[in-house]
């Protein structure tokens, strides 16, 4: 059997209009990601899945809750589905970040961060989980691109080195079937 594993980025964030990389801060939606939250309740309705997982920093967890409170789907928030942490980086601005992503694929950022590597261990983890759990179903996952390029690592073998150092490239979601 598999799952069908279909992911979306949190909403646009405060932090996203400014060119700030929020890393491991909450953040908030912004007024256009309550509204794009909102949308994607209506692009993906809670009625196709079997359940929804999040990240849970404050910027996902809005997201889900605009998208699907009531909606009669478990939802799942977990710390394994975090942003990356970029430790003494968190809330620089994103052209700073930018500069020095490819040096943090192995090595954690400064001042107590992470490294993408174990975004990528952190997010396998919760793929192990939806195969155990989630056999036969359809599950939304919904987090931050550090996570979106974990899983274009893992399922799509793409090196974390190219998805970390590539533009942005934000789409309404991404789909991949778990075997």
């Amino acid at each position: 059997m598999s799952v069908e594993l279909v992911y979306e980025t949190h909403s646009i964030t405060e932090d996203n209009e400014a060119g700030i990389a929020t890393g491991w801060l909450p953040g908030r939606l912004s007024e256009e990601g309550r509204r794009l939250a909102v949308e994607l309740g209506q692009r993906r309705p809670a009625s196709g899945f079997a359940a929804v997982w999040s990240s849970d920093l404050a910027r996902a967890v809005e997201t889900v809750e605009l998208a699907y409170a009531g909606g009669g789907v478990p939802l799942h928030v977990d710390a394994r589905l975090r942003e990356c942490d970029y430790g003494a980086l968190n809330g620089c601005p994103v052209s700073e970040l930018r500069r020095v992503r490819l040096d943090h694929v192995d090595v954690p950022f400064p001042g107590g961060g992470q490294s993408y590597r174990e975004v990528v261990d952190a997010t396998a983890g919760v793929l192990r989980e939806l195969r155990r759990d989630h056999d036969g179903e359809r599950v939304l996952l919904v987090a931050h691109s550090a996570n979106r390029w974990a899983l274009q690592h893992l399922l799509d073998g793409t090196p974390l080195e190219h998805l970390v150092t590539a533009p942005f490239d934000w789409q309404p979601g991404w789909e991949w079937t778990l075997t």
